[in-house]
């Protein structure tokens, strides 16, 4: 683990991070985060060690029903779009290895996003998983898509933020945000890929979340930039102007609408022109792969980030259980690489054409 100046838990409620020119204050219960550099002006490029970790515990998914063109539901099958290319014949990660990552990576880590299966349940271990995290001061977080009503009230009590995957069958996506929120959780979003074959599904969905009873304790709807990558590939990144057209939309709606960090330069562009530009600038990260971020698949390797994996000079990962410190991999030369690569394109995605 890296030593750090001073990293301390407050009251079993504050994590709070101090290095010469690098400070964070985390907030466990709610995810209330404030990072600064040298003094309160200061904006660091890159944290001491990563601050997020996506960690991948199965690659085992069996999807969700879909619907037909006369609305008749279909069997359940693996996502058409879905990056990892998942199917039901996948790994589980153990609980063993997943220990062994969150021991090494602890000292100054905030959060995990966990990437499972639309049901939560491949991997039996997974929420022995989320309760080690939480013994260990990190707030597990995941997404899935299809929740029983049990596995949602189990969910609610150990994870900080669990986002639903809305697919074609709304129905399954609004049932799964209900029984979340019913179970007390605050923090539940709806995570919509957009692309040209899936604008309406995002148009249908603002509209849903003023009128649909089931989301409206429905924390956000978090749109997600398509990258071209495994079952992704055929599909077709929206223009500017469609995602102009929805940054506008959910004004309109006034809804809570959020985006992942590889929409910042779109989002950016979006509101240019809006009186409100500086303020709502301040709330956009762009990439942060591998400068405040990193993701762990399912055998302990590190990559930058999970889009970055099979492609060029990452077609393997680092394995994170052989090295003697994240200090180590923090400053490995192909770590440094990349970190290079994406500083200077301005923390734009070095990879895909978002």
């Amino acid at each position: 683990m890296i030593e750090s100046k001073e990293v301390k838990i407050i009251q079993n409620k504050i994590k709070v991070a101090r290095y010469p020119n690098y400070n964070y204050i985390f907030r466990l219960k709610d995810g209330f985060f404030v990072r600064w550099g040298k003094n309160i002006e200061d904006n660091p490029e890159v944290a001491p060690a990563p601050e997020i970790l996506d960690i991948e515990v199965t690659t085992s998914c069996s999807g969700v029903e879909g619907i037909d063109n006369k609305g008749n539901i279909t069997p359940r099958t693996p996502c058409k779009f879905c990056y990892k290319s998942n199917t039901p014949k996948g790994k589980n990660m153990s609980l063993d290895t997943f220990k062994q990552i969150i021991n090494r990576f602890s000292t100054d880590l905030t959060q995990i996003a966990i990437g499972s299966c639309s049901t939560m349940l491949s991997n039996p271990d997974l929420f022995k998983m989320a309760e080690y995290a939480r013994e260990n001061n990190i707030v597990p977080n995941i997404t899935a898509a299809d929740l029983t009503k049990e596995t949602a009230e189990r969910a609610a009590k150990i994870f900080g933020a669990i986002a639903i995957s809305r697919y074609q069958n709304k129905n399954i996506c609004y049932n799964s945000v209900k029984y979340l929120t019913d179970a007390g959780l605050k923090q539940v979003n709806i995570h919509l890929c957009v692309h040209t074959e899936s604008y309406d599904w995002a148009v249908e969905t603002m509209n849903d979340i003023k009128t649909d009873k089931r989301l409206e304790k429905l924390n956000a709807l978090v749109l997600l930039s398509l990258k071209q990558k495994g079952r992704g590939i055929g599909y077709t990144p929206l223009t500017q102007e469609q995602f102009n057209e929805l940054v506008k939309l959910a004004t309109e709606l006034n809804i809570p609408i959020g985006f992942d960090s590889c929409s910042a330069p779109k989002y950016l562009e979006a509101i240019k022109d809006d009186k409100e530009y500086d303020k709502l600038s301040k709330f956009v990260e762009p990439c942060e792969a591998a400068c405040f971020s990193s993701y762990i698949d399912v055998n302990g390797e590190f990559f930058p980030c999970s889009f970055s994996e099979g492609n060029k000079g990452w077609e393997k990962g680092i394995n994170v259980l052989e090295l003697n410190s994240i200090n180590e991999l923090w400053k490995h030369p192909r770590v440094e690489e990349f970190r290079h690569q994406l500083l200077n394109n301005k923390r734009n995605c070095p990879i895909y054409n978002i």
